[in-house]
């Protein structure tokens, strides 16, 4: 193998930037070109695709976002668009790829890896959602966001003796929802894959006010309800006044925590040696605090679902 090629796709994660610096530095270290494809998948499609160097990917490690800029892409969803972009590697001499990104962009991997296209998927998405790794790229440095912020909210529910009710990230995951809550100390948390009951909701915050607390903090996951719609219920069915808080695109930005920094480089690193070794249609993620790989095919398998143990916790601490 001569050259391989790299992009980030779907929603940006703090972090990527320090994947595609693992992967430029680790194939040239290894004797490979390496070119950056821009703009996703539709930049595949379109041939945005240029070689990178050692000096291009200076000075980003500590930048959120991504360099190489994400979008979504309709056409790369048809077998045509594929092809257009399986003809445009082809062209620039291109034998394998690195995808960062969550799911939707893992799906895109599997999908050209049929086309004979080996490709390595590495896990970016601050929902830490992917099946099979314990954590992924950004979810670190987004939950400290929320963390930053539902202590910031804390301070102004206290001295106003109010409710706050805070929406997060995550459509179909509740991950940073439970761990931002738990971390936070959130008195509920709502996430896509419990079903809430309101009577609970309302029953723990009349059982807070009338032991004397002042102020509480909801965490709810978008996938549930936006904060809103739970501020409007809560008013309609128990006549509890409350504030609400969106922090919305907020979580995906800024510099990606030491943490986001390190498991970037091992994942982005570990994804050029399997490539190395002549193998396609794999993940790159983290179990036990290694780092392993698996069948990408694995990834669309039963979901490993919410940290249960945990969210029983979280209702435990909160009483």
């Amino acid at each position: 193998m001569k050259k391989i090629a790299v992009l980030t796709s779907g929603g940006d994660a703090p972090g990527m930037n320090a994947a595609v610096r693992a992967v430029v530095r680790k194939a040239i270290y290894e004797g490979l070109e390496v070119a950056g494809v821009f703009n996703g998948y539709q930049g595949l499609i379109e041939g945005k695709i240029e070689l990178l160097q050692l000096g291009s990917v200076g000075d980003i490690i500590q930048r959120g976002g991504t360099i190489l800029r994400s979008a979504r892409s309709a056409e790369f969803r048809t077998l045509e668009g594929r092809e257009k972009a399986l003809k445009q590697l082809k062209l620039n001499g291109i034998e394998a790829l690195v995808v960062i990104g969550g799911d939707g962009s893992f799906r895109g991997a599997l999908e050209l890896t049929a086309l004979g296209l080996p490709c390595v998927g590495v896990p970016a998405t601050i929902d830490n959602d992917i099946n099979g790794t314990e954590l992924t790229i950004g979810f670190d440095t987004a939950l400290n966001t929320v963390i930053d912020a539902i202590d910031k909210i804390r301070d102004t529910a206290t001295s106003h003796e109010r409710t706050f009710i805070v929406e997060v990230m995550g459509r179909d995951a509740g991950d940073l929802a439970l761990w931002a809550g738990l971390a936070g100390g959130a008195e509920t948390i709502l996430v896509p894959e419990e079903k809430y009951e309101l009577p609970n909701i309302i029953e723990r915050l009349k059982s807070g006010t009338g032991r004397g607390k002042k102020h509480s903090i909801i965490i709810v996951a978008e996938g549930v309800m936006s904060a809103a719609e739970l501020a409007e219920i809560l008013k309609r069915e128990a006549g509890i006044e409350t504030r609400i808080s969106v922090l919305g695109h907020i979580q995906r930005g800024g510099s990606p925590s030491a943490r986001d920094r390190v498991i970037a480089s091992q994942y982005g690193a570990k994804a050029v040696e399997v490539l190395i070794e002549g193998r396609g249609s794999i993940a790159i993620g983290m179990r036990n605090h290694v780092v392993v790989e698996y069948e990408l095919a694995d990834v669309f398998e039963q979901s490993d679902g919410l940290d249960m143990d945990m969210y029983k916790l979280s209702k435990e601490l909160s009483i």
